[in-house]
């Protein structure tokens, strides 16, 4: 008999890591079955000992977003007309990069093995989460991985439609206020001083607004590099606070207390997990093990919180809704569709409009924010750029009158 090492949920929703003596895989399977362990990955145990020396460094190859959500298309399309191990050997032949095509050739390799998919997907556990190899698991165990695969694939693909908006979203005003201050930099460093020094001589008291352009283009010339400086430093040790936990939940709960961001960073997450939950439950995931695992893909710490809760609530018998109404940071909306849900037997398609609901505000409010914030920002520099030339023009200004009085 061989050692097989395990990762899988129990009923109460737990993860469990172990051991299990058997002849073969399905042996191995049947056995954490009987004891009620939903499997997420099922592997040799030389396997786990040989990636273990080998290392899962930083610097090891694994999937982006970007390539997961094309290998899941393209997966869900080929296994519908040709078999599982001819589908992956088709994906590594045709992939153009290095690391996908060794990456799926060591899943392909687990599966002409005789293995699972979703136990061959748990040899490359940086490329696919958890959440996506329970998923695979529960369509091989019910008979169904097509149109899990289908449905994963429709999931992967909207949840990156989302993470492009946020980058665009994100992108376009950091650029414009990046270089608005380069612009700004460059006056009060290059321009100004060279301006303001013809006034030296004048032997007339420049005005105020002149002085103070004068005096911080002065510390900006002469200190730019202990500001820079400065504000590297203050990035490191924000950075290092944030690695711990008292920190990082008191700044996650103010940044969920702003007005705008805020309900930005709620609505996010609400939609993607009312979309994730809508999926796993119409694929028969167990509702707790989706909550679970969805839960540890939750980076605010305050949802995160709230997500936990949620799944004790629900381990003690509540139900969906009501542990999302006692949350207390979840829309409103989700509340009510979720309980609609229930009530009527249908929680995944409520859930899905639900998401469906969030997104369409994440957009509208997107677009709202980028169409007010480039003029915003345009004005504000204009503003600065005035005040600069005003500073210049003063003092000329006032030598004009001087002469002609």
């Amino acid at each position: 008999m061989a050692d097989y090492d395990y990762v899988a949920i129990d009923p109460a929703g737990r993860e469990r890591t172990g051991k299990v003596k058997a002849d073969t895989v399905d042996d191995a399977r049947a056995r954490l079955d009987a004891r009620k362990l939903f499997i997420v990955r099922l592997e040799p145990g030389a396997a786990t000992k040989a990636r273990r020396r080998a290392g899962l460094s930083l610097r090891a190859p694994r999937l982006s977003a970007k390539e997961l959500t094309l290998f899941t298309r393209q997966l869900s399309t080929l296994i519908q007309v040709s078999p599982l191990e001819e589908s992956l050997r088709t994906i590594g032949r045709q992939s153009e990069q290095e690391h996908v095509r060794a990456i799926v050739g060591a899943v392909h390799g687990g599966v002409l093995e005789g293995r699972r998919l979703a136990d061959a997907l748990g040899a490359e556990p940086r490329s696919f989460p958890p959440l996506y190899r329970a998923m695979v698991s529960a369509g091989e165990s019910s008979g169904s991985l097509p149109t899990i695969m289908e449905r994963l694939s429709d999931l992967m693909e909207r949840q990156a439609v989302i993470r492009s908006k946020v980058l665009t979203a994100i992108a376009y005003p950091s650029v414009l206020a990046a270089f608005a201050v380069c612009v700004v930099a460059a006056l009060m460093i290059f321009v100004v001083p060279k301006v303001v020094e013809q006034f030296d001589t004048v032997g007339q008291e420049l005005p105020l607004l002149t002085r103070m352009v004068m005096g911080l283009s002065a510390f900006l010339a002469g200190y730019w590099w202990l500001l820079l400086l400065l504000i590297a430093l203050a990035g490191v040790i924000f950075w290092r606070a944030l690695k711990v936990e008292s920190f990082r939940y008191r700044f996650d709960a103010t940044l969920l207390g702003l007005p705008l961001l805020g309900r930005l960073i709620r609505d996010l997450h609400a939609a993607r997990m009312a979309r994730t939950l809508s999926t796993m439950v119409a694929s028969r995931l167990p509702l707790m093990e989706g909550l679970s695992l969805t839960a540890n893909t939750v980076h605010n710490r305050v949802l995160r919180r709230a997500s936990d809760d949620i799944v004790e609530a629900i381990r003690g018998g509540g139900s969906l809704s009501a542990a999302l109404r006692r949350a207390g940071v979840f829309p409103p909306l989700l509340v009510y569709l979720a309980a609609s849900g229930e009530s009527a037997g249908r929680l995944d398609t409520m859930l899905e409009r639900a998401a469906d609901y969030l997104e369409r505000e994440f957009d509208s409010f997107t677009s709202a924010a980028l169409a007010m914030l480039e003029p915003v920002i345009i004005i504000l520099m204009g503003g600065i750029v005035a005040v600069i030339i005003l500073s210049i023009l003063l003092p000329i200004l006032q030598l004009q009158s001087l002469t002609g009085a």
